[in-house]
């Protein structure tokens, strides 16, 4: 299994929908703000639904949201 990591646009989006705060979103998606929280900050990877949900309130397909950082192989 590749090692990695879970990145977002998460704060970038919600800045370009009007500046939505945390609440907001986690309001609209059903979770609290320190969810969302969370996530932005990579300590907590959404479920897949809620993923689609949280793109879905940007209008923006899953990939342009989330993504999947591979880690460089250590070097030998």
């Amino acid at each position: 299994m590749s090692s990695g990591r879970l990145s977002n646009q998460i704060r970038t989006l919600r800045f370009l929908a009007g500046e939505m705060t945390q609440a907001e979103l986690g309001a609209r998606v059903g979770v609290t703000r320190q969810t969302i929280a969370a996530i932005e900050a990579g300590k907590y990877s959404p479920t897949l639904e809620l993923a689609f949900r949280i793109a879905d309130v940007f209008g923006k397909p899953l990939d342009q949201v989330f993504h999947w950082e591979r880690e460089a192989p250590a070097s030998r």
